[in-house]
């Protein structure tokens, strides 16, 4: 009964993630589309870069729910009902679009950091792994993007 409970721990963390990652993806198309100033040509290239991983996760982590025997959330409707990070907005300035993207991947770090004990202790090294890969790139991402803000970052 306990690992029944473990694995269904692992794919909602698993389908959390999927959620994040799908409006993440969004968001960042939104950005690469509606930046605009000094930063355009560096912004625009990162938000692409940023996206285009991000795309690569929303597909692994539905593959690796249906691998595990789970069922992936699919529909825009429990997306955002799933997700811990909000939609992009229109009519923000670039250091906006940056400084919601840092705070997103904050958000991002800590769920992972989670999802990596949940897998660790259902036995599921591969998905923790997953996490673990994942929560390092976010994190390196979030730092970079900080750096952009410079001062303007706590």
């Amino acid at each position: 009964m306990a690992q029944v409970k473990e694995k269904t721990q692992v794919i909602e963390a698993l389908n959390k993630q999927l959620a994040n990652n799908t409006v993440l993806w969004t968001k960042l198309h939104n950005y690469h589309w509606y930046v605009k100033g000094p930063n355009f040509f560096s912004l625009h290239a990162k938000f692409e870069e940023l996206y285009d991983a991000t795309g690569i996760y929303v597909d692994d982590i539905a593959e690796r729910i249906l691998t595990i025997g789970g069922e992936p959330v699919a529909k825009l409707t429990e997306v955002l009902e799933e997700s811990s990070i909000e939609e992009g907005e229109y009519g923000i300035d670039a250091k906006q679009m940056v400084k919601q993207l840092t705070e997103d991947f904050e958000v991002l770090s800590a769920e992972l950091n989670q999802g990596v004990k949940t897998a660790e202790d259902a036995g599921d090294d591969r998905t923790a792994d997953m996490f673990i890969a994942m929560a390092q790139d976010i994190e390196k991402n979030n730092w970079m993007l900080k750096a952009y803000l410079g001062d303007d970052v706590k």
